[in-house]
């Protein structure tokens, strides 16, 4: 985990296959995710390693509904199959009796993973062919009303990062991982930005919800000095079209103004839902 955190600056960028299988450890091959089988348990370990959820483009059904979570807060991965004593349940029910940390891939791309880690297994529901994962939560102890609440609370916001983080890396993939209204195209200056924020009901962590922009266009559009038309032509407010302030405002959003986004995704189905567009749009218009 301390090799992929350094990696993936802990687990905020994606990973490839490659780099997974290539893994060793004391001088010897451990890849870290198996290539088909969702569940993993390398040779001579006594549990389960990683867990992985496939990749499945936009708009189609994953095989298994994993990332579920229900009232108790807790994430769902699903059993291989529907066997309790299938090998790699076993392993990873092995994971859960001896308490020990595991990674969860997220397929973003062909071949390229979200990590989180560490996660636990801390339950099983049999009937739903599912395992309990807690995000954080695990190794916190004790049955008091406020550990529980102490416990659910790191669950939500280990939670809220986990699907954020795959946010960011399939909508900057979507992208070409430039910034949508000017190009920029340097990974660290760059974020997926809401359309409509993930506090709302429609803010859904999904492409079609997201545009890659650099951090001075981002917190423009989320502070309604710039907006994006339907038909994705960038408009900046009013009032700074006439400010004087330094070639920031000139060039960054002055210049900007009229223009069509400069990078969007070649995929349609990748692209800005119109409907949520609109719904941004009558929000800048109204600000």
């Amino acid at each position: 985990m301390e090799w992929l955190a350094a990696r993936t600056h802990d687990g905020a960028e994606p990973i490839g296959w490659g780099e997974l299988r290539d893994f060793t450890l004391a001088g010897k091959s451990l890849p870290l995710k198996d290539r088909v089988k969702g569940i993993w348990k390398p040779a001579g370990f006594s549990a389960a390693l990683s867990i992985t959820t496939t990749y499945r483009p936009e708009g189609s059904e994953r095989p298994y509904d994993d990332g579920v979570y229900d009232h108790d807060f807790l994430l769902r991965y699903k059993w291989n199959g529907t066997d309790p004593a299938e090998a790699t349940n076993r392993a990873l029910r092995a994971a859960m009796e001896q308490r020990v940390p595991l990674i969860w891939f997220v397929g973003v791309a062909k071949g390229l993973f979200q990590p989180h880690f560490p996660v636990y297994v801390v339950g099983e529901e049999p009937t739903a062919h599912q395992f309990l994962v807690s995000a954080d939560a695990a190794a916190l102890g004790g049955d008091s009303p406020f550990e529980e609440q102490l416990r659910r609370y790191a669950d939500v916001t280990a939670k809220h990062r986990l699907f954020q983080g795959i946010f960011r890396s399939q909508v900057l993939r979507a992208y070409s991982e430039r910034c949508a209204v000017c190009n920029l195209g340097h990974l660290p200056l760059l974020d997926a930005a809401h359309i409509i924020p993930d506090r709302d009901e429609q803010g859904i962590a999904s492409v079609v919800n997201g545009m890659a922009m650099c951090k001075i266009h981002h917190a423009a559009f989320d502070s309604n000095l710039l907006g994006v038309r339907p038909d994705l032509v960038v408009q900046i407010r009013a009032d700074l079209l006439h400010e004087i302030d330094g070639p920031m405002l000139r060039y960054g959003l002055q210049e900007m103004h009229g223009r069509p986004l400069m990078s969007v995704p070649r995929m349609r189905s990748l692209r800005p839902r119109e409907d949520l567009l609109e719904k941004a749009w009558e929000r800048f218009k109204a600000g």
